[in-house]
């Protein structure tokens, strides 16, 4: 029973259980409801206008809390919580010193810190290839468990420092979780997978991730970076020939920092190569194409008004401009005349990052090869020529120079972190270090 007024009179609409029967009526006596309507038009215009009331209440309780959204945004500490949602560990519940919960076999993984630059210590683990593991299960088991408070005693670190063809991947993990979330426990066993008696694998949590102290910045996650490849090389001893840096999602934009940086120093260093697994061009382009789940967009209506747009991207504090840096980075190689390797690779079903930030990124590593540049066009045209067609696998368009491979490779399938699991990378990283 739903009561309507209407100046004085008070109508009932009585919805019945008979078949499209709905009748209405005064208190005092029941009409016909075509009558109704005929002789009481007003009646539905103030059902309009009730529907209208509450649509327009709910637009804008909608559109208060969406501004009140942009309003944090423009803050640093809770802006930094949406980029790198360091607080969503996705690893309640299970003890980080116990790797076997993640699946490794027994001391497979050594839990321990590297002291950053900063002071501050990252959580790290250092992960064993299988077939190694293996040759030295017995010893391995009689290790000393949980976290290592001498790294360097390990029978695991040994066996990495002492042999002079061990290779090593250092990873840099994306946004949010810390070392054991998600698909990344089957991305280190991936990585490790086309030379399981030489790939180790070292992974740590950035400042303000998991265990490692601290509020993540990007000035602050370049020094953490910075200070567990200078651990490799000094501590470890594994000379930049022998290392891999892996990256997926924001760990790329890390990745590109990092490369800069070695590759700009007096003398310059360059690694064996570089994977990017997911990544975008830059902070700015991100936040206008990026959406929950691929569905509900964050900036995207205001990416719409440039105006609007403009005025809210000078409160973005951590650029990430991976597009600069990827260009530096190649510039600087090839002024040096140093061997580089860059693989790019991204799946067209990623929803959280859309595929469509590789091949820019792929521009801007390319027109870095040429002193006048290239235009977006002008290449797309030169990689259809070159692109390799694998059906349902994708795409792979690899550009060399006299000094570089710059590859890039867009799959149909993977998502944005199934995809690190796959045999992808295994391969990617077989090709950098057996080129």
């Amino acid at each position: 029973m739903l009561r309507l007024t209407h100046g004085d009179t008070v109508y009932e609409l009585l919805l019945t259980n008979s078949r499209d029967q709905t009748s209405a009526c005064p208190s005092a006596e029941r009409n016909d409801p075509a009558n109704l309507v005929s002789s009481n038009p007003l009646l539905y215009d103030e059902l309009i206008l009730c529907i209208l009331r509450y649509a327009l209440i709910t637009a804008g309780i909608l559109s208060a809390l969406y501004c009140t959204l942009l309003g944090l945004l423009t803050t640093s500490r809770f802006q930094a919580h949406v980029v790198y949602l360091h607080a969503i560990q996705m690893t309640w519940g299970k003890d980080l010193d116990v790797p076997e919960v993640f699946g490794f076999l027994h001391n497979q993984v050594t839990p321990f810190e590297i002291e950053s630059a900063s002071g501050k210590a990252l959580y790290a683990w250092h992960v064993l290839p299988v077939e190694l593991y293996r040759q030295h299960e017995q010893k391995l088991r009689t290790q000393p468990t949980g976290l290592s408070p001498n790294i360097t005693s390990q029978l695991a670190f040994q066996l990495l420092r002492d042999d002079p063809d061990a290779l090593l991947v250092i990873h840099f993990h994306g946004a949010g979780g810390t070392v054991g979330s998600g698909y990344r426990c089957p991305n280190y066993r991936a990585l490790s997978a086309g030379r399981p008696d030489k790939l180790h694998v070292l992974t740590f949590d950035y400042r303000g991730f998991g265990r490692s102290a601290g509020i993540p910045t990007e000035s602050g996650l370049i020094v953490d970076a910075l200070s567990v490849v200078e651990w490799a090389m000094n501590v470890a001893r594994i000379p930049p020939a022998r290392i891999l840096i892996y990256s997926q999602s924001m760990g790329t934009a890390v990745n590109m920092a990092v490369a800069e940086r070695f590759a700009l120093q007096e003398p310059p260093v360059v690694f064996a190569g570089h994977i990017l697994t997911a990544p975008f061009v830059d902070v700015i382009t991100l936040v206008s194409t990026y959406s929950v789940a691929g569905t509900i967009p964050i900036l995207g209506p205001i990416a719409k008004v440039p105006v609007l747009f403009n005025y809210l991207r000078r409160y973005i504090y951590d650029k990430w401009s991976t597009k600069d840096r990827i260009a530096s980075y190649i510039k600087a190689n090839e002024v040096n005349r140093r061997k580089y390797c860059i693989t790019l690779i991204h799946a067209e079903d990623d929803y959280d990052i859309p595929w469509t930030h590789t091949p820019q990124l792929f521009w801007h590593a390319i027109s870095a090869t040429r002193p006048t540049g290239i235009g977006f066009e002008e290449l797309e045209l030169l990689k259809s020529k070159a692109r390799i067609d694998n059906g349902p696998a994708g795409s792979v368009v690899e550009w060399k120079t006299e000094c570089g491979i710059i590859r890039e490779e867009i799959l149909k399938y993977g998502l944005h972190d199934v995809i690190m699991g796959n045999p992808i990378i295994s391969l990617a990283v077989m090709r950098i270090f057996n080129p």
